[in-house]
């Protein structure tokens, strides 16, 4: 069907050279789907209002900024999408007892709510580490990035051997159970394994049992030790997986982990312990010793000791930069450093791109001497 003028009804909001490209940032987009995936998983999927391309790296992932109980909160959360859907990116969160965030989310993100994102961001990704053979191993709702990652090869029928071994509680926790099924059984280069701890009563379940180690490793992936590998999943999980490797004798350049999230409250408490030091410290450098960091917008400067980063500069002078890790990891807190020299320590919250305009990651960097940035 033509329109009057004989041109094809299409909308003029996907015509290609009008719609614009993801890049690290703020962005604001919009609900528009839930998915129940288990019990207590759900996958939440947004969309931009202007249509935009969201090309991201599997495994990658973005910081939400939410309002919860009038208090701005960031959390970091990967893509469980592949960028081959690329008008709109999926995360998929599990409910977490006692979690601020998770709880909310599930109980309050509906369709149609808007919010803003920061990313995508993230050295873990499959892009960046190529191979002929891969391993994804995940526990739990780490299944997220590998899971990105595995829908991105089957989608572009790449040809990568895929094993991909995926450990839950149980039978009803097994995220995307039905779609890993279903990927298997299409092509003969994805090999899946599930494994569940337990069973609960009245639950049928054929596979395997217990945890994930060094006797299933052999059975389910033998040639591991030519496999590039991709591991996510609680903490436990993923220091059992190294151990293991390790034991084994596996080249650990081969090996990437994800693991991000809320700041352990070890961190908080240390960063707490630093900060007095680092003012006890201060107490004793020289004035000609201090660096003077400016903040162009807010029109403010302040002196502060060698050592200390351009966020507690900030906070020195009353300017709250947004943070959701405070460890380089989540991107939140990226700034334009528009004059001097600072020595940043991330964990690939910012892109080279971005460290090539001149962005910063201001809980992680330490100015070298004056330094000028624009917030």
């Amino acid at each position: 069907m033509n329109t009057p003028n004989n041109t094809p009804a299409t909308s003029n909001a996907f015509i290609p050279v009008t719609t614009q490209t993801w890049s690290n940032g703020r962005h604001i987009v919009r609900c528009v789907k839930t998915i129940q995936e288990t019990w207590d998983t759900k996958t939440f999927c947004f969309m931009a209002d202007q249509p935009i391309m969201f090309f991201f790296k599997p495994g990658q992932f973005v910081t939400l900024e939410l309002e919860i109980a009038e208090e701005q909160i960031f959390r970091s959360y990967t893509i469980s999408s592949p960028p081959s859907v690329p008008y709109s990116f999926s995360i998929t969160v599990k409910r977490v007892p006692g979690g601020l965030v998770s709880n909310w989310l599930h109980d309050n993100m509906d369709v149609g709510f808007e919010l803003a994102v920061h990313g995508p961001v993230g050295n873990f990704n499959s892009i960046d580490f190529p191979a002929e053979k891969i391993l994804l191993l995940s526990g739990g709702v780490g299944i997220t990035p590998v899971m990105s990652m595995a829908r991105w090869a089957y989608d572009t029928n790449t040809d990568v051997d895929i094993v991909f071994v995926h450990s839950a509680r149980t039978p009803r926790d097994l995220i995307f159970h039905r779609e890993l099924e279903f990927m298997s059984s299409r092509i003969s280069n994805f090999n899946l394994h599930l494994i569940c701890e337990r069973l609960e009563s009245g639950q049928n379940w054929s596979g395997y049992r217990g945890f994930f180690d060094e006797v299933k490793m052999q059975m389910m992936a033998p040639d591991f030790m030519e496999r590039e590998i991709f591991c996510c999943g609680p903490t436990p999980y993923m220091t059992a997986v190294r151990t293991m490797l390790e034991n084994f004798g596996f080249d650990m350049r081969n090996y990437h982990e994800e693991a991000f999230g809320a700041t352990p409250d070890v961190v908080e408490e240390q960063a707490v312990h630093d900060a007095e030091i680092a003012a006890e410290e201060a107490e004793a450098i020289l004035p000609s010793e201090m660096i003077e960091v400016a903040f162009t917008a807010s029109d403010k400067t302040v002196q502060i000791a060698p050592g200390e980063t351009v966020h507690s500069a900030a906070a020195k002078v009353g300017l709250t930069i947004p943070k959701a890790c405070g460890m380089g990891i989540c991107g939140t807190c990226k700034v334009k450093k528009l004059k001097g020299d600072v020595e940043m320590t991330h964990n690939g919250g910012i892109t080279d791109e971005d460290v090539e305009d001149g962005y910063i990651l201001s809980c992680c960097s330490v100015p070298q001497g004056d330094v000028v940035v624009e917030y």
